[in-house]
């Protein structure tokens, strides 16, 4: 696998990124980060006291119409940076005695993170490495990442194929992506976390629920709980607020209700689903409070 005919995630575009040929995820062979730093707000088993040691790369090979980190994704804001550095930024956030090395939205660069990883490795990288991502992942790219990659933290977006059409610009998506967490769950199997209750391996599930779309989400943790070890994390979120052109759409304008919430709340009890987090909403509308166990 090479980027001269790209085939890194299911889009499988066939252009030669070595020639800035540009497809799906608008990325070329050059590494693009838009920063790195240290967050404090991930969940309690990543962040930590310390922080996790985020890396957010440039562009994404989905088009999710509520984005939050839109002008990173979509309109591509960062830099370029070449593999060594990369290497050296790792080193640099293990220097600041973060948790860990996240690595935010970086399927379009998984080949030059392997390299950077065995070079930060040669120069005492010892961290877990967690691959933050959208879920739209082909296996093929993922079984190159075993052994490079200590947690896996996708998103599982969509039960509907028809929403993941309408809001990110996708087919297929829950095949492609249940087919890529299956992978993942191979690779890492359940959450191992250590004395301090950090995760050092493990699969880690998040699900961002929609106003308007709550059977969605049902069907989502359901399949989760139906085909993957009891013992995963989920992370149910409950933060979703209307940015970017979700603005003008008519059912995701809004906040989630309390009533939307708390309706996941029980579905999350009927499951009996043991492991992960849930945020709440809290006594106003717009505030939300996180809720670090289920």
């Amino acid at each position: 696998m090479d980027l001269t005919k790209c085939e890194i995630c299911p889009h499988k575009c066939g252009v030669d990124r070595t020639k800035n040929e540009i497809g799906r995820c608008k990325s070329t062979d050059k590494v693009k980060i838009a920063l790195y730093s240290v967050h404090h707000f991930e969940e309690p088993c990543i962040s930590g006291e310390n922080g996790s040691g985020t890396v957010f790369f440039s562009n994404c090979n989905l088009n999710c119409i509520y984005c939050q980190n839109y002008e990173i994704s979509q309109q591509g804001k960062g830099r370029e940076i070449s593999i060594e550095e990369l290497a050296e930024i790792f080193i640099e956030q293990q220097n600041r005695n973060v948790e860990n090395i996240n690595l935010v939205t970086p399927t379009s660069y998984t080949l030059q993170i392997i390299e950077a990883i065995k070079i930060a490795k040669k120069k005492g990288l010892v961290i877990p490495i967690i691959y933050n991502t959208n879920g739209y992942e082909e296996v093929e790219t993922l079984k190159l990442l075993e052994g490079y990659v200590d947690v896996y933290l996708p998103d599982l977006k969509y039960y509907d194929d028809g929403i993941g059409k309408k809001y990110s610009k996708i087919d297929n998506y829950f095949e492609i992506a249940t087919k890529a967490i299956q992978e993942m769950y191979r690779q890492v199997g359940s959450p191992v976390l250590d004395e301090r209750g950090m995760i050092r391996k493990g699969l880690m599930i998040r699900h961002l629920v929609l106003p308007n779309y709550i059977e969605n989400s049902k069907k989502v943790l359901k399949w989760i709980k139906e085909n993957i070890d009891k013992n995963v994390y989920i992370d149910i979120m409950a933060q979703y607020f209307p940015t970017y052109q979700a603005k003008n759409d008519s059912k995701l304008n809004r906040k989630l209700t309390k009533e939307e919430y708390q309706e996941i709340e029980e579905y999350v009890y009927q499951l009996d689903i043991k492991n992960g987090y849930m945020q709440e909403l809290g006594e106003h509308e717009e505030e939300y409070v996180p809720k670090w166990d289920i």
